[in-house]
């Protein structure tokens, strides 16, 4: 696949933005219209220059072949009990959708309860949330369209004898980044939702969002009638709702970006009555009315609440706080900050013990404490992995946790206490362990190293190879990177590694590179806003120890990363384009000058900052991808993917930067190399970008 395509000049219209005293061009902003005619025939013109370069890829198949013989094997989602039943996820090896089983008890039979396969000839309508009523009796449930992160909700019954029958039949719209909180009467439940948008937007809609608010739903009714219970001081906010383990409070909680702070109020909801809230309006205290730190809430004991925080502790802590005495003077510290170690999630079970789950240098340890913060057990990781998914109830005397790491696929644990002992007694079990074939992980090794970046913080890195690797610097890799959002990149396992690492004698790396959670707030922060160029000085180190270790070269080192990843591809190759032999983009954010107008982008200021700041304008300009592509040197070969319509990151972003390369480098005697766009047509996300593409393109 050397050959160079051939490319069409994209148009430029003469448009500048104003930022401060600075006047930018903005020659491609015709390309923002997904459905302007003349951006759906550069999209078909793109995708056939895409389809042409890689019919003539001849691994295409070879890797289609083996990526398929890897993903076929069953795979199992951690078991949770709803009331008298336990549920669990399984996909049989290539459904397009996961299955949701039910059983009686845990040894016996499962039967389908839920199957979206059925939905549709195509597969892409997907169950994208599951909550069951406090009984157990009703369950709802959000379907999605083509991957969009709009929902539409439905309930049924959990047993098909109820006089309901199967379907209550009310279908609630225009919910995003909102979950829902049923209260323990079984009446209804809080949800949060939008304005309704245009119907003809309705799943591909990429204009800015606000307005969401707090609802709630009778149970029977129409979504016309449910129950206005909070909207946010600010337009821009998301709210969301949960009603506590014990169903006396609702919590009401308040974001302004992807930063970890909320704002965090509570409501007194014993009996609630929905009638009245018509014309009477809950009483909300507000407890924290700032954006200064996180409260997740995990338990409480009558007034006395239990919370995750960040509060004056970078590497997160519990509290306690009493609401009958909410003075910040009276609260308790009860785990407090470690030392060294993340506490990244917490989850009370068996009445009044908290299970926690530490980040120790990016991989997971997990033990259980009391309430009254004294560890009572560790728990024995198999290996350099992470605890995937973890489930249980405060009021069930067992838990189940899943683990996985590079070269395995989820095992799932089941914890039972014993009824009478209590404490640290109890039985742990595997419950059920995946297994797939024609792939042997004894031939293969993960580990984890360090390396200096160019300011001299040591940053950890996978890397996973065969244990025959020979570090002549002739071995391809495959360098993947996020770097942003409080996000810990942690072992997880994956058949698309597995093709890379069998057929073609890879090597996988993964550096944590600042901006991610891995070492808590201070490394997050440490990517953040005018700190952003450590993220890609941290990748670019990454890239020059693979090389000066003899791992690979240049012409052999492929990068890869998605969204805010995508960012960071994007970036690197425009910095340092002699650096990196191929760079794969999935649904990049590449034009930092217009991110915050569209969809939720608005969010992402916390993380990057504002274009519209001044201050923050000079250093955002001068590492967005659109902005800084430059003539002169070649390019490594280049695909970005996304989707004609998607609506988290909007498909601007590939289509600005893809326009820009081409008509800087492509009739450049010095690109050789291609750069390429594939385009998914009439879905709402690019996150399921054909694999096959994106490893034949590394190769």
């Amino acid at each position: 696949m050397s050959r160079t395509p051939k490319y069409f000049e994209t148009k430029k219209v003469d448009v500048e933005n104003t930022y401060g005293e600075r006047k930018v061009p903005d020659p491609y902003v015709w390309l923002e219209d997904p459905d302007a005619e003349e951006v759906k025939e550069w999209v078909s013109k793109q995708q056939a220059i895409t389809s042409d370069y890689f019919a003539s890829c001849a691994t295409k198949e070879q890797v289609k072949k083996r990526m398929t013989e890897l993903y076929d094997y069953p795979k199992y989602g951690c078991p949770h009990k709803e009331g008298e039943r336990y549920f669990f996820s399984k996909n049989d090896g290539l459904q397009n959708q996961y299955v949701t089983y039910q059983q009686k008890d845990l040894t016996s039979e499962p039967e389908v309860f839920f199957d979206p396969n059925v939905l549709s000839e195509d597969g892409t309508i997907s169950l994208k949330a599951s909550v069951f009523s406090e009984s157990g009796e009703f369950w709802a449930y959000g379907l999605s369209q083509s991957g969009s992160d709009w929902s539409e909700y439905f309930i049924r019954t959990v047993d098909p004898a109820h006089p309901m029958a199967t379907s209550v039949g009310e279908k609630l719209e225009w919910i995003k980044f909102g979950g829902l909180s049923w209260t323990h009467d079984n009446k209804g439940f809080f949800y949060s939702r939008f304005p309704p948008q245009a119907e003809e937007d309705k799943g591909t809609a990429t204009g800015n969002l606000k307005d969401q608010a707090c609802y709630y739903h009778v149970l029977g009714t129409p979504q016309s009638e449910d129950l206005l219970v909070y909207t946010p001081e600010d337009e821009k906010w998301l709210v969301g709702a949960e009603v506590t383990s014990d169903g006396a409070y609702l919590l009401i909680t308040m974001y302004e970006s992807t930063d970890p702070v909320n704002r965090l109020y509570w409501a007194d909801i014993r009996g609630f009555d929905y009638k009245e809230l018509a014309n009477k309006p809950l009483t909300v205290t507000k407890l924290i009315d700032n954006f200064e730190s996180k409260y997740d809430y995990l338990t409480n004991d009558g007034s006395l609440f239990f919370f995750l925080t960040n509060l004056d502790a970078p590497l997160y802590k519990i509290i306690s706080i009493d609401f009958n005495n909410p003075e910040r003077s009276n609260w308790t510290d009860v785990i407090p900050q470690s030392e060294k170690d993340v506490l990244s999630y917490a989850l009370c079970v068996n009445g009044d013990k908290l299970l926690i789950c530490w980040i120790r240098d990016v991989v997971d340890v997990l033990e259980l404490y009391s309430l009254s913060g004294c560890l009572i057990r560790k728990f024995d990781m198999p290996g350099l992995g992470s605890v995937s998914s973890i489930s249980g109830r405060k009021k069930y005397s067992e838990f189940f946790y899943s683990f996985t790491s590079f070269l395995s696929p989820s095992t799932l644990y089941h914890f039972q206490f014993d009824k009478e002992g209590g404490g640290a007694d109890g039985t742990l079990s595997v419950f059920r362990e995946a297994t797939f074939n024609n792939f042997n992980p004894d031939d293969y090794i993960a580990s984890q190293v360090f390396y200096s970046s160019e300011d001299g913080t040591k940053i950890p890195m996978f890397l996973v190879h065969k244990k025959s690797l020979k570090k002549d610097s002739s071995n391809p890799v495959y360098l993947y990177g996020y770097g942003g959002f409080n996000i810990s990149m942690q072992p997880y396992f994956s058949a698309i590694r597995l093709t890379w690492l069998s057929n073609f004698s890879g090597v996988f790396a993964m550096p944590n590179i600042r901006g991610g959670g891995e070492y808590g707030e201070a490394w997050h922060k440490a990517g953040q806003k005018e700190k952003k160029q450590n993220v890609f000085n941290d990748f670019h180190a990454a890239a020059e120890y693979l090389i000066k270790e003899g791992y690979t070269s240049t012409p052999k080192l492929s990068i890869h990363g998605g969204s805010n990843g995508g960012l960071l591809v994007g970036a690197c190759i425009n910095q340092r384009p002699e650096l990196y032999g191929c760079a794969v983009a999935a649904v990049g954010v590449l034009d930092m000058l217009k991110f915050h107008k569209f969809t939720i982008g608005h969010f992402w200021t916390s993380d990057y900052g504002s274009p519209d700041n001044p201050e923050d304008f000079e250093y955002i300009y001068k590492y967005s991808p659109v902005h800084n592509v430059r003539a002169g040197k070649p390019y490594p070969s280049v695909l970005l993917t996304t989707a004609d319509h998607d609506d988290r990151v909007s498909p601007l972003h590939s289509y600005k930067f893809i326009a820009t390369l081409q008509n800087t480098l492509g009739s450049d005697p010095i690109q050789t190399r291609p750069l390429l766009i594939r385009i998914e047509m009439k879905v709402c996300s690019a996150t399921n970008y054909n694999p096959t593409h994106v490893i034949s393109c590394i190769t």
